[in-house]
């Protein structure tokens, strides 16, 4: 009698505590995936403000030399004599470098001469 007295018990214990473990277990898993979610959401924050950092630190460092190229062309249009010597300069440079390639200028309408060599 006592046997299945204890037999009974557990069978009850086990209908009652399997449910609570079943609750208590998807807790659990609940809050590791809130915890998951909560990590996630600082990674990406945290990338968030390093890439603003980085196009911060990106764009001083253009202006910088964007300065710097400006600094040097005024350097090199005071030494040829003015911004259109610089520039027949620059020409002159531009063509040494295209070797065989076609150049429009345009003229006085805005238009570019096409056919300027074969005549």
């Amino acid at each position: 009698m006592l046997g299945i007295l204890f037999i009974v018990f557990i069978i009850g214990l086990g209908m009652w505590g399997f449910p609570q473990y079943s609750v208590y277990k998807q807790s659990l898993y609940g809050q590791a995936e809130l915890a998951q979610a909560e990590w996630n959401r600082q990674i990406l924050i945290e990338e968030a403000k390093a890439k603003e950092i980085a196009a911060v630190s990106w764009a001083r460092a253009e202006v910088e030399r964007a300065k710097g190229a400006a600094e040097a062309n005024q350097i090199v249009a005071e030494y040829l004599g003015g911004p259109e010597a610089y520039l027949r300069w620059l020409f002159i440079e531009q063509l040494s470098e295209i070797k065989g390639q076609i150049i429009y200028l345009p003229t006085e309408a805005g238009l570019p001469m096409l056919e300027a060599g074969k005549r």
